[in-house]
């Protein structure tokens, strides 16, 4: 008997028997849809995340920190790590800053 499209055995008045829901068909175990909603779990995290951070946080002066940050982490390069950043900007790994030369 395969489980797959198997027939119900017939009763013992030789019609067949009933299936676990007692309509005469074999329980249906074709998949059922299902979907989340997340909208309100959403916006409830992106109010914490403005919570925690405070209303002192501006975004203008992070993006300028982090400016800052990478011009310090380009500057200084001796010939070869500028000739690797090059190679790298030229790649489209990192982007161009400034005129094309890392800080010196």
């Amino acid at each position: 008997m395969s489980p797959n499209h198997s027939s119900p055995s017939p009763g013992p008045d030789g019609s067949p028997s009933q299936g676990p829901t007692g309509t005469g068909h074999e329980a249906n175990s074709a998949p059922v849809g299902f979907a989340v909603d997340l909208t309100d779990h959403e916006v409830r995290r992106r109010a914490h995340v403005l919570e925690a951070l405070g209303p002192d946080w501006d975004p203008i002066a992070v993006l300028r920190g982090e400016e800052a940050a990478y011009d310090l982490l380009y500057s200084g390069l001796d010939d070869e790590q500028q000739r690797l950043y090059e190679e790298l900007v030229a790649a489209g790994v990192l982007p161009e800053r400034g005129s094309g030369r890392a800080a010196s």
